[in-house]
């Protein structure tokens, strides 16, 4: 089972990585737009990512089902506070991906500064989800 975990780290840090660094390309879109540069490759980039990163989160959302029933299947309380805050994480992908499609339209509907205050959500559901898996506090 630990070659589990450590699989499921990897995709989870993969699936991380991809979904703290898509809304900074959504920054550079908008601000590059606004200061009316190509941002095409911008949108590629993006689109490019998302795909990387939603393989990631299917294969981290499998190997942590796998855990789940492996290790912890009458785990109450903190697993299933993991698991809200984990469908919370799943939201956030789906909304970078509305956002993404709209930059392949050509446009993004908000400022630079909304896409770097909506790239700070992640961090703060990672942040709990760590808590609940290492501390399990309840």
């Amino acid at each position: 089972m630990l070659w589990l975990k450590t699989f499921h780290i990897l995709f989870m840090m993969s699936w991380m990585a991809g979904i703290f660094y898509l809304p900074r390309i959504f920054v550079h879109f908008v601000e590059g737009q606004k200061a009316g540069e190509d941002v095409a490759r911008l949108a590629i980039m993006a689109k490019k990512l998302y795909k990387f990163m939603t393989i990631m989160m299917m294969l981290a959302i499998g190997t942590g089902i796998w855990l789940w029933v492996a290790y912890f299947p009458s785990a109450t309380g903190w697993m299933h506070t993991k698991v809200l805050f984990v469908v919370l994480m799943l939201v956030y992908h789906l909304w970078t991906k509305r956002r993404m499609k709209e930059m392949q339209e050509g446009h993004l509907n908000h400022s630079g500064i909304y896409y770097r205050w909506a790239n700070e959500i992640p961090l703060l559901l990672v942040f709990v989800i760590l808590i609940l898996v290492v501390v399990k506090p309840f």
